[in-house]
This record gives C-alpha cells, sequence and structure tokens, in this order.
C-alpha cells in the first residue's frame, strides 16, 4: 500500500501519498517480523473532537479484547508540537515546549486521558501532529490497561518527537 483514498475514487486529488509516519512503522512491522498482519491504516481528523476520537479508541479497546486469539499492536505515529523554531514553516510559540511538556508528562504518569482537557488555541498555538492519534490510544487504555514507558524525546529541528511503548498490564 503506497496511498490512501481521499474524497473520491479517481482523480489527480483523490490519492493521498503515506507520510513518514505511516511508511517506517509499516517498514518495521513487515521487515522485522515474519507475520503477514492485517493492518487497517486510520488517519484521524482534526475536524472530529478529541472525545469522539477516544470513543473511537473505546470501541477498538472493546474488539481487542473480545478476541483473545488474536494480537493486536495499534501504533499512534505523528510528531509532537510543530512551534519549536522561529525559522520554522510555523513559526514559534511558547505553546509548543509546553504542550510537549504536558504529552511527556501524560506518558510517564500512564494518563493519556488528561490531554482531552486541552484546550482549542492552546492545541492550534503548539500546532501538534500527535494529539488525535494519541485520543484514540487514551481510549483503548481505558477498556484494554496498558502501561507507558517514554523511551526518548527530541527536538531536532521545529517539531517535537516522542517514542513510547505502551504494553498490556
Amino acid at each position: 500500500m503506497v496511498g490512501a483514498n481521499y474524497g473520491t475514487a479517481t482523480g489527480s486529488s483523490s490519492d493521498m501519498q503515506m507520510d513518514w509516519g505511516t511508511l517506517v512503522p509499516l517498514w518495521f512491522i513487515q521487515k522485522e517480523r515474519k507475520l503477514k498482519p492485517k493492518i487497517l491504516i486510520v488517519t484521524p481528523s482534526r475536524e472530529i473532537p478529541l472525545r469522539k476520537n477516544f470513543v473511537l479508541g473505546q470501541l477498538l479497546g472493546r474488539l481487542m479484547s473480545k478476541d483473545r486469539k488474536r494480537k493486536f499492536v495499534f501504533i499512534a505515529s505523528a510528531d509532537q508540537a510543530h512551534a519549536h523554531s522561529r525559522t520554522g514553516p510555523y513559526g514559534f510559540s511558547r505553546a509548543a515546549q509546553k504542550y510537549d511538556d504536558f504529552v511527556l508528562g501524560a506518558i510517564r504518569d500512564n494518563n493519556l486521558k488528561r490531554i482531552l482537557r486541552l484546550k482549542p488555541k492552546f492545541i492550534e498555538d503548539a500546532k501538534p501532529d500527535s494529539l488525535w492519534q494519541m485520543a484514540i490510544l487514551a481510549g483503548i487504555n481505558e477498556v484494554v490497561p496498558l502501561r507507558s514507558q517514554l523511551l526518548s524525546y527530541q527536538v531536532p529541528s521545529y517539531y517535537g518527537m516522542a517514542c513510547a511503548g505502551f504494553k498490556p498490564n
């Protein structure tokens, strides 16, 4: 799979290429494992309220917990805040580091659900990519108890990057 359909089934604007946030995890899943997994790619819309993404996660968690014969992996792949640098394409906002710190704290404390309390203006100023995927993960964690581990955090240029693992308790 190299793209995702958007809008219509045909035409130059109907096919969206996958980004690195999708391609890199897929590479590890497909190349490093001897499995032939069934893959479902979900790209949550920023237009959907966080609470609805959380509910989607709860539904996915219920499906995962009902099927004891299969193993499931949920990958929430996206950058953190994109406003860390004045020279970056999105400019600078103090909200960027505050957002990243908030998310890192939620991961460390194993309490992703608190991201649902973030205010729209704060989110807009920080310019994250990760919030909607993490809301889904928070919903899964509500149904399938997971323990979190923050593995790394970097700000290589204008955006923050966090890597964390969540494993069943």
